[in-house]
């Protein structure tokens, strides 16, 4: 069985240089690895053909983000599964093994995710993915490990293998006969939440998703867009009424209410802390959603058609219990 790894890249020489080393020897010449550069303006392609000469380039000839960038440079990348792997995650030794072993063993696995820890404070989890995705009845996503910006020590209290509704797009193994089959990333998310998107059609289609703790990564976080930009509430907004139309089953019109409710509450919260742009990016966000709605009614229909029926047990209330305590502390 083939494993590409496989990074995303754009204006990121600073990061290339700091985690592609680890990366070639804990490889340890196993496995290919590419960069997929979305055009970038900062000597990356140059930096990595002169000191990585076996990394395999892919140049985009533009930005096309996270989606629409995996979606055309996977064309040229020949393997069975695929490692998509942000160039702000630094590898450990071994992390691939317990992947690999999965893959082999169980043919109904297509996606896996590591145990993700922070880069800046290795004893914690890390935002994105933590200790494996999971997503409530409204359609927030949330993970073991972390609550909103709440992030837990790991003290192994997550050391299991265990299936989750979403893996993390930091570092995301996935099959590639899936991804094709299922047509990659949405391009209209652009940025932020493509995997969960992703990760829900890869349940409907009857496939399983899991967190294999032996595996273990670090991660940077922020380091193309930062948490607190404003066009990163743009896209987390956006896209994640983009994803709950398009996937959920049952009774969308009363979650797109409640959530329309709680989207307004934390916009009431930016306005009373004085963060307009966040304001503004929520206001924005639920414009853009109502532009595409025709759309993604559409994809709505192609999904649920072509999919056996699905309602995920893991749209659970844990994430409700804490939300609005541990946001409004912050």
């Amino acid at each position: 069985m083939k494993l590409a790894i496989v990074i995303i890249n754009w204006n990121g020489i600073k990061l290339l240089k700091k985690f592609l080393m680890p990366l070639v020897t804990h490889n340890n010449n196993e496995n290919e690895i590419y960069v997929i550069d979305n055009n970038s303006s900062d000597d990356s392609t140059r930096y990595i053909r002169s000191n990585f000469p076996n990394i395999k380039i892919i140049e985009n000839p533009k930005n096309y983000g996270y989606a629409k960038g995996y979606n055309e440079g996977l064309k040229k990348v020949n393997a069975d599964v695929l490692c998509l792997l942000n160039n702000d995650v630094e590898v450990t030794k071994n992390w691939i093994t317990p992947i690999m072993d999965e893959f082999k063993t169980n043919s109904t696995t297509a996606a896996i995710q590591p145990k993700i820890l922070n880069y800046k404070n290795k004893d914690y989890f890390d935002y994105a993915g933590a200790a494996g995705g999971y997503m409530d009845w409204l359609g927030y996503p949330y993970c073991d490990g972390r609550i909103h910006n709440i992030l837990e020590k790991d003290n192994a209290q997550y050391d299991y293998n265990k299936e989750i509704f979403w893996a993390s797009g930091a570092c995301l193994f996935i099959r590639k006969e899936v991804f094709i089959n299922l047509n990659g990333f949405d391009e209209s998310f652009f940025n932020h939440m493509e995997e969960i998107d992703l990760c829900w059609r890869i349940l409907k289609s009857g496939f399983k998703i899991k967190y294999l703790y032996k595996s273990k990564v670090f991660h940077v976080g922020g380091a193309t867009l930062k948490y607190n930009n404003p066009k990163k509430t743009f896209y987390n907004f956006r896209n994640n009424l983009f994803t709950i139309t398009k996937n959920s089953e049952k009774n969308l019109f009363i979650k797109l209410f409640f959530k329309m409710i709680v989207d307004g509450l934390i916009g009431i919260y930016f306005l009373l802390t004085f963060k307009f742009l966040h304001l503004l990016a929520i206001i924005k966000a639920h414009f853009a959603f109502y532009i595409q709605i025709p759309r993604l009614i559409k994809q709505r229909h192609h999904v649920n058609s072509n999919f056996k029926g699905f309602e995920s047990t893991f749209l659970i209330t844990k994430y409700f219990k804490l939300k609005f305590v541990k946001f409004f502390s912050n």
